[in-house]
């Protein structure tokens, strides 16, 4: 009998997925010629296209699905029904065997690696597009996370992300509407730093600077002395999936989204940073005396630093909204970097803004949006604005747009999976109070300083 861990299996199994990347661009092109022949004729078979694009990429199963599932979260990115077939695809790349996490640790850490930890356990705890995580204890007892990029990752996302231009110059020949240049250069710059595990131990780092005085929400510490740029090892921090307190009381249900709001929008207020990938494998929440007291904040990997004159555009266009002042709102979008502002684009882009800004506005306790489901918040607005758009000529979406709008339509989502009911005004009030981009500038300066990214 072949063990199912041997040399000679993980080989195979990693000479399919290299076949599988050769074939997945041939795939793409087919895709790309079968909806240039549609339009040609005028056909409508966008679904059938669609749906023919998600098989193609979906036999993959590997970085591309994080690539796509990222696409699909931005709204207007792709045409809805490219969108939603995009956002089925799930990260299942095989978890790497014992034989070849043996060969990658000590590639990582030498000869002695498991020497250096109290335990190691052999299968995974958890397996996704880049990498798998394993539990460890550290000589001390500590409880570890250890997680293990897969070989040959980076020249798998430059692939990958062959395959997003590819995607986006579909979108640009169907519907030139939105210009997705900045919106590549923006995905393919944060998904490469996804990679380079020594620069998301130091977000980590980071991120416990910024949250220090926040105990709702747990940031784990880094093990330099067991990590790399390919091995990233953190404390292991206990906790329970956010769907399983859906049926909590609201008190509880409360407790855990003010939580996740201090975690998103604290660092962005304060310091210019945020956490591009609210997605829900990402956190857990902790308990204290037998309730839910915060959240866990487990991945660094997907961080946006932004100019802080980029922080003042945001709050520009929140007071510009609130006040009707149509001077502030105009400057808030050029601070974000549209150019060629029209008042009727402005119009359109206000439809956009008032959406994302609309709960902050309102001063009274409520939900997130009524009447929504959680993978629909955002589409019906995005569709509004699309169909606005075609009248007004291709907008380029300015690059650093592109994280800020996928962090608040994933934090909303999270917001309706729990049923909140909160004065969002009043909690971003707060995180704004005194704000200056001059103290974001400064508090974004040490923190960088003291995380090692300065």
């Amino acid at each position: 009998m072949t063990d199912s861990h041997s040399p000679d299996r993980e080989a195979n199994r990693l000479s399919a997925r290299a076949l599988r990347y050769a074939r997945v661009g041939t795939r793409v092109g087919g895709v790309a010629a079968r909806i240039a022949g549609t339009r040609l004729f005028g056909m409508d078979q966008q679904q059938g296209n669609a749906a023919a694009l998600a098989a193609a990429l979906g036999g993959l199963k590997g970085p591309i699905m994080k690539v796509a599932q990222l696409m699909a979260t931005i709204p207007d990115a792709l045409p809805p029904e490219y969108a939603k077939e995009l956002a089925t695809l799930q990260n299942q790349a095989p978890p790497m065997g014992w034989a070849f996490v043996k060969r990658r640790m000590m590639a990582e850490l030498g000869p002695d690696w498991a020497a250096r930890f109290l335990s190691f356990d052999k299968e995974p705890a958890a397996a996704a597009s880049l990498g798998q995580v394993h539990r460890a204890r550290a000589l001390d007892g500590a409880a570890l996370a250890v997680k293990l990029q897969y070989p040959d990752m980076q020249s798998a996302v430059e692939a990958d992300l062959k395959q997003l231009g590819m995607l986006l110059a579909i979108h640009r020949r169907m519907d030139p509407v939105i210009d997705t240049t900045e919106i590549a250069e923006e995905i393919g710059e944060r998904v490469r730093e996804e990679l380079d595990y020594v620069r998301e131990a130091a977000h980590a780092a980071l991120y416990a600077g910024m949250l220090a005085d926040v105990p709702a929400v747990r940031v784990p510490r880094v093990h330099a002395d067991l990590s790399t740029g390919r091995l990233l090892t953190l404390d292991w921090l206990e906790g329970r999936r956010l769907l399983d307190f859906v049926d909590h009381s609201l008190e509880q249900r409360n407790a855990i989204a003010r939580a996740m709001f201090a975690a998103w929008w604290r660092p962005f207020s304060r310091f210019g940073v945020i956490h591009g990938d609210p997605h829900l494998g990402n956190y857990t929440v902790f308990e204290e005396a037998g309730a839910p007291a915060g959240i866990n904040l487990l991945d660094y990997g997907c961080v946006r630093i932004f100019p802080p004159s980029f922080v003042g555009g945001v709050v520009d266009l929140y007071r510009g909204l609130q006040a009707g002042d149509a001077a502030r709102i105009v400057h808030a979008y050029e601070t974000w970097g549209f150019r060629g502002l029209t008042r009727e684009l402005i119009d359109v882009l206000n439809i956009w803004a008032r959406f994302i800004y609309g709960p902050l506005l309102d001063d009274r306790v409520r939900t997130i949006a009524d009447g929504v489901a959680p993978g629909d918040y955002g589409r019906r607005e995005a569709f509004t604005v699309h169909r606005a758009l075609k009248e007004q000529g291709p907008v380029r979406v300015p690059r650093e747009f592109v994280f800020m709008d996928r962090a608040a339509i994933g934090l909303g989502g999270v917001f309706l999976h729990l049923r909140a009911e909160l004065n969002f005004h009043a909690l971003f009030e707060e995180a704004i109070a005194d704000f200056s981009t001059e103290e974001v500038a400064a508090r974004q300066g040490a923190a960088l300083a003291q995380a090692g990214l300065g």
